[in-house]
């Protein structure tokens, strides 16, 4: 009983997402330019591509963002 809730609760913010659109909020800053966004209703992440759209984020994705990250930290001398 409480999965078939949970299930319904998924799939109301589904719909709501694809008749009203997303409520996306910035997650991370990776750059200046790159950053992690996620819907505040339905909770889809999302980053930017190289190309500047919004593309999902998959665990390779992430993994990718992260070491872009690290080396905008050493570059621009942020970490101790």
């Amino acid at each position: 009983m409480h999965n078939y809730k949970i299930n319904l609760r998924i799939f109301i913010q589904k719909i709501w997402c694809s008749l009203f659109g997303h409520h996306y909020v910035t997650t991370r800053n990776i750059t200046n330019y790159f950053k992690e966004y996620e819907c505040s209703v339905c909770h889809t992440e999302l980053t930017n591509d190289d190309n500047g759209h919004k593309v999902c984020l998959t665990p390779e994705q992430k993994e990718i963002n992260e070491t872009v990250s690290l080396f905008y930290k050493k570059r621009h001398h942020i970490i101790g």
